[in-house]
């Protein structure tokens, strides 16, 4: 039953994403809506570990917030649109604001050994793959800065 929860969970998750990208309002409309950065994951075996990639220039690294859970990364922050006084923008094709990323993880990870560094805009999560299963809590990941 408890497998059958996690994947429900996981289902809702995805779904929430999908609808968010779908129902994201175009460009063009001059409507504010919020900023959604570019994500990879992927898996190395030696030694096993779960990378996360997130593109997130602009972003001070002191406003990010990473929470890991079982399966599941979490990682928010806000992009800040630079001050511009007295400027009338003729085009506005960047996106600012709040953001937020739920990434399920294919694997176990062991959350207490995971490390964050911020460099050149891009954020890279390593996630130690555990050799059990997780414990069910929520472990908060510092960005470290080069």
């Amino acid at each position: 039953m408890a497998g059958r929860r996690r994947h429900i969970g996981d289902l809702q998750g995805e779904i929430q994403e999908l609808f968010a990208e779908l129902w994201q309002v175009p460009r063009y409309s001059g409507m504010p809506y919020g900023f959604r950065p570019q994500a990879d994951c992927f898996r190395t075996d030696s030694p096993p570990t779960v990378h996360v990639v997130v593109e997130l220039p602009g972003v001070d690294p002191a406003t990010i917030e990473i929470v890991a859970t079982q399966r599941t990364l979490l990682i928010a922050g806000t992009r800040e649109r630079p001050p511009a006084q007295g400027a009338r923008y003729h085009q506005m094709e960047i996106d600012y604001g709040p953001f937020q990323r739920r990434i399920e993880l294919a694997e176990d990870v062991d959350m207490t050994r995971a490390e964050a560094r911020y460099d050149n805009g891009m954020l890279r999560i390593a996630l130690p793959a555990a050799g059990a299963p997780a414990p069910q809590e929520r472990v908060a990941i510092v960005v470290r800065r080069p």
